[in-house]
């Protein structure tokens, strides 16, 4: 029994062996068959676990990618900043002009997707076959398919949203790329991704958008263009430098025929249409010239202006380069234009070199409204440079005086014209071993306000300061938008620190009849959604109408009376007021230069319509030879002069009425009643009908130009300085030094 149960496992053990010999083969090892079964699921089991690797990371991408939205799709029209004719004068940001679908010809879709998505319609923002293609092309032929399997969704996103650098164009970037396409063509039609694409690229020479290179390269709308024309645009956005048609037309004509190629591979246009657009030259209708552009001449001569602009729009709390504004300004283009021309040639003055430099602020005197201004001369290709007419870095000079000691004496104590001053020996009161003294270092004893205004004598005007006081004269400069530390000392009296912008907004009250109103640069401001910033200066009343008018009619001697140091400035006809300035040398520098010189010298004057300051110098003038002779001394007047006369020709000339209760007496003014305050905020009794010219003068101006001094100042003491004007010397020191001369 044993024995059988043996044999019966010895047959089980055999019948398996041979089993197992049939499955494996002599070796025992697996059949080709099976090897190859093995491997292939393998492989689809590392293709799987890829496929999920690969959505894993595709969404840990995606999940960090920037929010899309319409308005960094859509391309922001630059803003745009008009004069006060409503003319351009620049745009700031990128310059585009935005097209709407309607006006995006279809020939030009059609050439924009053969050439960069044949497949646009047919995709959903990310394209599989473009992708596979562009992996074949990363395998065989290097890097180029990372680029080339973007569709013109995923174009848009980059130029949107992202960095276009070949740098930039990371496996985390493509993703997030196709991610956002993903999202746009769900939200927006083929037709507005294509018109954004349309709008946001770059075309070169600093043009984006195809509406703004077809003004650019042809001067034409884009549905004015034919088919050369329009190929040539839509290759221009694959390498924009390469494909420039000034720089290198020949490459240019290669990529646009290559673009006339895809159209016709594309059934979009005929195959005669193709080579008549191919045998067309590539710069037929082709812009020549661009250098004349009226906006860039604009933008230069008013460079000084357009940097207060746009400092003062940020200030308001916008964004001139980012938020597609149509800024109005006050700007006087007509006037600029004739200023520029004043501070950069010599055909209305004479100036010594081209290193002289000057500032002026021209204001509306009615409306505070500053309606031109340039800070610098002989300013070549520089944008936004340093701006002197709002610089308070130098002495305003004499034309301090009506300001804070004169105006303020009327206003606080009545002072009449013919106050009695003394013009003797004076110190300081705030430094008494300080002593006061005028160009002359003479003394013309006991004098008229009048008197000493018209001949800018220093000593009467710091003893009338003195009477008003100096809290009581810094709370009336305050009036007029000059700080307290402004003018800290007695000495700020015949010159403080004060730019050319804050003396005519102060004279401009003087000329108003006593309401100040901060120069303002923009009329008002359109945001893109249409809502209008209205900006305007109601003003505020900073003297008496009475004390306007009694300083107006001194200023007027400045310019007719024979004693005056601005007759330069008479305009024939032109009812006009004014004061000069000066500033001498410290002592301890004055023996490097001639006896005469002068660090500074200044202008400011008014009418009923416009107020203008000047000041001319050297940026440096303790440099050797960087110095104002008696000639130059008379180029600010000469300035102010062609400006007040070219502005003055088309608008209405009247004089100034007497308040009433300003009393005239033998040509001098007084107060009738001293208790009187006229602060009424209503200017008009200030005026007088309109008079078409200045051939009678009130009696009060007869009487101040017919003045004599008591002691005639001697005048400029050179055959050169005599051609330019017979005025008096007039300076205002700048030293601490006792012993300087100032006037």
């Amino acid at each position: 029994m044993a024995a059988a149960d043996n044999k019966g496992k010895t047959r089980v053990a055999r019948r398996e062996q041979e089993l197992n010999t049939n499955k494996k083969g002599k070796t025992g090892k697996p059949t080709k068959k099976k090897l190859f079964k093995r491997i292939f699921l393998s492989l689809i089991g590392l293709f799987v676990v890829g496929v999920i690797a690969s959505v894993g990371l595709f969404f840990y991408y995606a999940k960090d990618s920037p929010k899309i939205t319409s308005s960094s799709l859509e391309s922001t029209p630059a803003s745009v900043i008009y004069a006060k004719n409503d003319e351009v004068i620049t745009t700031l940001g990128t310059s585009r002009v935005y097209a709407e679908s309607s006006d995006i010809p279809q020939t030009l879709k059609d050439a924009i997707v053969s050439i960069e998505d044949k497949r646009f319609y047919k995709h959903n923002g990310v394209d599989p076959v473009r992708i596979a293609g562009a992996a074949l092309a990363n395998v065989t032929g290097g890097s180029a398919g990372l680029q080339g399997g973007s569709t013109l969704t995923q174009q848009l996103i980059k130029l949107s949203v992202f960095s276009t650098k070949a740098s930039d164009q990371t496996m985390k970037r493509k993703a997030q790329e196709a991610w956002l396409a993903l999202q746009v063509e769900r939200k927006y039609s083929k037709s507005q991704i294509l018109t954004f694409y349309a709008n946001k690229v770059f075309m070169g020479n600093g043009v984006y958008g195809m509406q703004t290179a077809s003004n650019y390269y042809f001067g034409k709308k884009l549905d004015k263009l034919n088919i050369a024309q329009i190929a040539m645009l839509a290759g221009i956005p694959n390498a924009p430098s390469s494909y420039n048609p000034y720089a290198h037309p020949k490459y240019s004509k290669e990529r646009r025929d290559e673009v006339i190629d895809a159209m016709v591979s594309n059934d979009k246009i005929s195959a005669s249409d193709a080579s008549t657009a191919k045998a067309t030259p590539i710069t037929s209708g082709l812009r020549t010239s661009h250098s004349a552009e009226k906006d860039t001449y604009n933008a230069k001569i008013s460079d000084s202006y357009l940097k207060e602009v746009i400092q003062t729009v940020k200030d308001k709390g916008l964004d001139p380069y980012n938020s597609s504004l149509k800024i109005h300004t006050n700007l006087d283009l007509d006037a600029q234009k004739r200023l520029y021309d004043i501070a950069n040639t010599d055909d209305y003055v004479n100036y010594p070199d081209d290193k002289m430099q000057l500032a002026v602020t021209m204001v509306d005197s009615k409306t505070g409204a500053i309606s031109a201004m340039i800070g610098g001369r002989k300013q070549t290709n520089v944008t936004f440079g340093y701006n002197r007419a709002v610089a308070t870095s130098r002495s305003n000079g004499s034309t301090m005086k009506p300001i804070m000691d004169f105006a303020p004496a009327i206003e606080y104590l009545n002072y009449p014209t013919n106050q009695k001053v003394n013009d003797t020996k004076y110190y300081y009161p705030d430094a008494s071993t300080k002593e006061l003294n005028d160009f002359d270092h003479g003394h013309l004893g006991t004098m008229t306000m009048r008197s000493a205004l018209v001949q800018s004598r220093n000593i009467p005007a710091i003893r009338t300061l003195e009477a008003v006081g100096l809290p009581q004269a810094q709370t009336f400069v305050k009036k007029l938008g000059i700080s307290k530390d402004q003018v800290e000392t007695y000495s700020s009296g015949i010159g403080g620190n004060i730019s050319t912008t804050q003396n005519a907004e102060a004279y401009a009250a003087f000329a108003n009849g006593g309401t100040y109103r901060k120069g303002s640069y923009i009329s008002d401001i359109v945001k893109k959604d249409g809502t209008v910033l209205n900006y305007s200066s109601s003003g505020s009343r900073a003297m008496k109408i009475s004390t306007a008018y009694m300083i107006t009619d001194m200023l007027k001697g400045v310019i007719d009376s024979s004693s005056g140091t601005g007759t330069a400035a008479q305009i024939p006809g032109l009812y006009q007021a004014g004061k000069t300035g000066t500033t001498d040398y410290p002592s301890n520098v004055a023996s490097k230069f001639p006896s005469n010189a002068a660090m500074d010298s200044l202008f400011s004057g008014y009418t009923k319509n416009y107020s203008i300051s000047v000041w001319t110098g050297y940026d440096s003038p303790l440099v050797a030879n960087n110095y104002l002779d008696v000639t130059s001394q008379h180029i600010a007047t000469g300035i102010y002069k062609n400006l007040m006369q070219y502005v003055s020709q088309s608008v209405s000339n009247s004089d100034w009425t007497k308040p009433s209760d300003v009393y005239l007496n033998h040509g001098e003014l007084s107060l009738t009643d001293s208790s009187t305050d006229t602060t009424t905020s209503d200017d008009s009794s200030y005026d007088i009908p309109e008079m078409s010219s200045a051939s009678s003068l009130s009696s009060s101006s007869s009487s101040s130009s017919s003045e004599k001094s008591s002691s005639s100042e001697p005048e400029s003491s050179s055959s050169s300085a005599a051609s330019s004007s017979s005025a008096p010397k007039e300076s205002t020191s700048t030293s601490s030094s006792a012993s300087s001369a100032s006037n």
